[in-house]
């Protein structure tokens, strides 16, 4: 009888430990598929025992774990064992962005909108941006670590020119600004100068067009940057303030 009360709780306890190990495993992929350059930079063993570590700390509230994974960058960038290599952190954000961008709601651009442009008071006006738009701002070359980690190298020699790349980049502490933006269904890296930066950010923050001039100054050339915009699908159009 003894034995009977106790097998229960037995298969239960199995039961819930291959629970757990399985949910882990879905996580880890999961996770491996939202942050593909760090998998790749780490090695997928030690990713592996750090997607688990995460789960731990962090684990998912809701069934899509497609969602799951906000906090990683920040936790890998406190991470103890993480400390040699302090620019995981943001690649980890880049990655994150790539993820949010093509998870993000379809949009395209509202050509005729950008009329307003000739017409209307630019303090009247807001350059409007697509859905998980994202500009980052790192102290690291996070662009150049991205390229070499996920362009298709035709031969070992421009494998070994781009990863030499990242060397120099990260001995010089090269800063970069990136964009991430849609093409069709896929999430693209666009490099930024400090300007072009700074003028995203004004318009990101919800600044007027006229605002937004005003602070880029005068060595920001507008009317590169739209046909840039609207080529790399950055801009959903453009509205009257309050509208």
């Amino acid at each position: 009888m003894e034995l009977g009360l106790r097998e229960p709780g037995a298969r239960a306890a199995r039961g819930l430990e291959a629970y757990r190990a399985n949910a882990e495993a879905l996580a880890e992929r999961a996770l491996g598929a939202s942050f593909a350059t760090v998998r790749t930079m780490v090695g997928d063993d030690d990713f592996r025992h750090l997607a688990r570590e995460f789960w731990k700390a962090d684990p998912p509230l809701q069934g899509d774990l497609g969602e799951w994974g906000g906090a990683f960058p920040g936790w890998l960038a406190a991470h103890r064992a993480m400390a040699p290599w302090p620019y995981l952190g943001d690649c980890a954000r880049l990655d994150l962005a790539l993820h949010r961008s093509e998870r993000a709601a379809d949009a395209s651009l509202d050509a005729a909108s950008l009329s307003l442009l000739e017409t209307a008071d630019p303090d009247c006006l807001h350059m409007l941006p697509m859905p998980e738009l994202q500009l980052l701002c790192s102290a690291w070359p996070i662009a150049t670590i991205h390229e070499a980690h996920h362009a298709h190298h035709t031969n070992d020699d421009a494998q070994e020119r781009a990863f030499g790349a990242v060397r120099s980049a990260l001995a010089e502490a090269r800063a970069e600004n990136v964009l991430v933006a849609r093409d069709g269904w896929r999430a693209v890296v666009h490099r930024l100068d400090p300007i072009e930066a700074a003028w995203t950010s004004s318009l990101l923050d919800g600044a007027s067009l006229g605002a937004a001039l005003e602070r880029a100054g005068p060595g920001f050339d507008f009317a590169a940057w739209l046909g840039r915009a609207v080529r790399g699908s950055w801009l959903k159009g453009v509205a009257v303030c309050g509208d």
